[in-house]
């Protein structure tokens, strides 16, 4: 089957947070694509409204086994089905977990630049935000975490948790499993437990695949791992996502806070549009990720034809590229406003993502080819217009 990337679809006054904007703006900030999601998927929706009947839902084997499915097939990684729990998405399970596993008062690490979300669920917690900064090389473009901050952070007494995030957000880096290994050694060492945000796992465009964190079970049990259809197959308004744990000691205590917060109960779609997109989805996704590694490419050749003053980081996953804008401004959020007054165009500044992330603009090229080349017409004017009122 072909599927299409290249239709445009209005998005306009149909309750998307992306596409609530002025008229004559272009979003190309949040992780959400522009395009349709997998027709399989579409159709087992369809089946499920058609039924006509929309009572309480709960998972079954039949959706677990499809979890298990995906993992190994795509990622030829082996998981229990025991070792799953349903969750309404990856954060509000993360805030859950937070709130289960951690104490009040607790230092919680994470790597910036990162994930704005990691910061609200852990502050809003009233837990406190241990930054473990990843290192970064202007000249190549690479960032590396520094294993010996890494570790005086873990040792902390007041450390008990880690949120890592693998593929990395915004950096699309994936960590290597000697660097997972590493990771969850330190952790075992000072007894803190690791969570792993994998939303993006599916959407490696080139180079080694992603591990899966749980792929450590042997040697690391007491690990969490949060995955979820929504990024890879554009279906975050279901609200499905998946905890993975191989203690069941841990699992038992998660599960207590997943039903606590009320974020375990399925809504009318969550189950046939998770079992379709894990069954059905393989053929859709290698379709995707062909297209996002032309987006990709295109993006490169318009930076270095056209904007040579900025760097595009090297990424191997996601569809959120991240661009190093310190030649520009070293305000990111002074030249996104700016760019966007000027042009329309709307990206993500990476202050909010904290680390250096002040340099840096996050740009989403998971859209048809003719919005994707209006997005770089206007940025190319933005930068020239800032350059030129600095």
């Amino acid at each position: 089957m072909s599927y299409d990337f290249k239709s445009i679809t209005n998005r306009r006054e149909t309750n998307s947070i992306k596409w609530q904007i002025a008229e004559s703006e272009l979003p190309m900030w949040i992780a959400d694509m522009d395009f349709k999601t997998a027709p399989e998927i579409i159709e087992a929706l369809h089946q499920k409204i058609n039924l006509g009947l929309f009572g309480y839902e709960t998972p079954n084997s039949e959706y677990f086994q499809a979890v298990a499915h995906w993992y190994q097939s795509e990622h030829h990684t082996a998981l229990k089905t025991d070792w799953l729990l349903f969750t309404t998405g990856v954060i509000p399970a993360l805030s859950a977990i937070i709130r289960r596993i951690s104490h009040i008062g607790d230092n919680i690490v994470v790597q910036p630049p990162v994930y704005n979300m990691f910061f609200n669920a852990i502050e809003n917690n009233g837990r406190h935000v241990l930054a473990n900064e990843l290192t970064y090389q202007p000249e190549s473009g690479n960032y590396a975490i520094d294993f010996a901050d890494l570790e005086n952070k873990l040792a902390d007494p007041l450390t008990t948790m880690m949120i890592l995030c693998n593929p990395h957000n915004p950096i699309g880096k994936v960590w290597t499993k000697a660097e997972l290994h590493q990771i969850a050694t330190l952790c075992q060492t000072y007894h803190v437990t690791l969570v792993s945000d994998e939303i993006h796992g599916d959407l490696v465009l080139t180079g080694a695949d992603y591990t899966p964190l749980f792929a450590l079970a042997t040697d690391f049990p007491n690990t969490i791992t949060l995955v979820s259809p929504s990024k890879t197959f554009n279906v975050a308004a279901i609200h499905a996502a998946t905890v993975i744990i191989p203690d069941q000691d841990l699992r038992q205590q998660v599960d207590r806070g997943l039903n606590i917060d009320e974020v375990s109960e399925p809504n009318l779609l969550a189950i046939p549009g998770t079992i379709a997109a894990y069954t059905q989805g393989h053929d859709w996704l290698t379709a995707l990720k062909q297209q996002l590694r032309e987006n990709q490419a295109t993006v490169q050749q318009f930076i270095e034809q056209n904007l040579a003053q900025i760097k595009l980081v090297h990424s191997t996953a996601t569809y959120v590229l991240w661009l190093d804008c310190r030649k520009i401004s070293a305000d990111a959020n002074r030249l996104a406003e700016f760019i966007r007054q000027d042009t329309g165009l709307i990206l993500n500044a990476g202050d909010i993502y904290q680390g250096n992330g002040h340099y840096f603009l996050r740009m989403n090229i998971a859209c048809p080819p003719i919005l994707l080349q209006d997005g770089l017409n206007r940025f190319y004017k933005g930068i020239q217009d800032y350059q030129n009122q600095a």
